[in-house]
């Protein structure tokens, strides 16, 4: 096929180089014969190729003459599928190589982080399938519980000496968080609207205690049930607490142990934590987030002095339990702690 090129320079088939022409001895010969026009190689169209960028890189990868296309696409442009329509030149042999092409070098793009190349200093730590309830449970719940929340601060210093007492030669001893169970379980008896959980046909109220207790272990925390805490007595309610968290930080915890309730209590004062707020487990519909008790200033008729104050903050599922109900269960739940002999009884 003749190029563009190639009819610029190539000599001239018209005119008087169409002339006649004599032999040695004079006399004339034929002009030589004019090839019909389906005769001559075709020659190169006068068109603009249409192209984008990507179809000429495309087509110069693929060994494809985008001259030799008709393109498809709007007025004559050559697109994607007439590369894909044109049948891709044979491999060449191994006797004829191709050249080879100089390409600039390139700074390769840095590796992104991942769990097979992690960084020299990185420990990778693989999900366990606690870990993976964990999140997803508690995912769920923010994302899809209203949680509200009420803070406390409340007197404690009556309950530590009665405590005291208490411990007095008893070889298991009952701890605060003891007392903390019985005065949730109190509140709850005393106001039910607050002993509730939500499902998606009606609110189920119980008519007994059932409180689950954070307990963590390795990877994680569970949160194991306590059945009928309102009928316990404090030494009953404290040895059954004891067996539960001495099982599920040995793994030996039952499923059914696992489920049910309407309450939670999550107790980080033995850490040092001050106060904090706990996120909903579903389907309870709150959680009670203990911090420590600590020594501070206290007004106590009208005259300041030091006491032993515990922050409490209850998340409540605003589903369940409306803002004046959660404010009555705190009281009444305040009430059992500065008056800890009414727990007892």
């Amino acid at each position: 096929m003749a190029t563009a090129a190639d009819s610029d320079t190539a000599p001239a088939t018209t005119g008087a180089a169409r002339g006649t022409e004599s032999s040695e001895d004079g006399t004339l010969l034929p002009p030589p014969a004019v090839p019909e026009a389906e005769d001559l190689p075709p020659a190169e169209p006068s068109r603009r190729l249409f192209a984008s960028p990507l179809v000429r890189r495309l087509a110069a990868e693929r060994g494809i003459d985008l001259w030799s296309l008709v393109g498809t696409g709007p007025n004559g442009r050559i697109v994607r599928r007439d590369l894909d329509a044109h049948p891709s030149p044979p491999a060449q042999s191994p006797s004829t190589p191709a050249a080879p092409q100089v390409r600039a070098p390139a700074v390769p793009p840095a590796a992104p982080r991942t769990e097979e190349s992690p960084a020299a200093d990185v420990e990778v730590v693989r999900h366990t399938g606690m870990r993976r309830a964990i999140a997803r449970r508690l995912t769920e719940s923010t994302s899809t519980v209203p949680h509200f929340f009420l803070r406390a601060r409340i007197r404690v210093d009556e309950l530590l000496a009665l405590r005291a007492r208490i411990n007095e030669g008893r070889p298991h001893r009952i701890s605060v968080n003891d007392f903390v169970m019985k005065a949730v379980a109190a509140a709850l008896i005393e106001v039910p609207e607050a002993n509730a959980i939500w499902t998606d046909e009606a609110m189920h109220r119980f008519t007994h205690a059932d409180i689950a207790v954070a307990v963590s272990v390795p990877g994680g925390l569970v949160t194991p049930v306590i059945r009928g805490v309102d009928r316990m007595s404090l030494g009953e309610l404290s040895a059954a607490i004891t067996d539960h968290v001495e099982r599920a930080r040995a793994g030996r915890l039952k499923q059914e142990e696992l489920e049910g309730g309407s309450f939670s209590v999550s107790n980080l004062g033995m850490y040092g934590t001050d106060e904090f707020t706990a996120i909903i487990n579903p389907p309870h519909a709150g959680i009670l987030a203990v911090g420590a008790a600590r020594p501070s200033p206290v007004v106590v008729d009208g005259d300041l002095t030091v006491g032993t104050v515990m922050t409490v903050t209850l998340s409540a599922d605003h589903r369940v339990i409306d803002g004046a109900v959660a404010a009555q269960w705190l009281a009444a739940f305040t009430a059992r702690m500065e008056n800890p002999l009414t727990i007892l009884v």
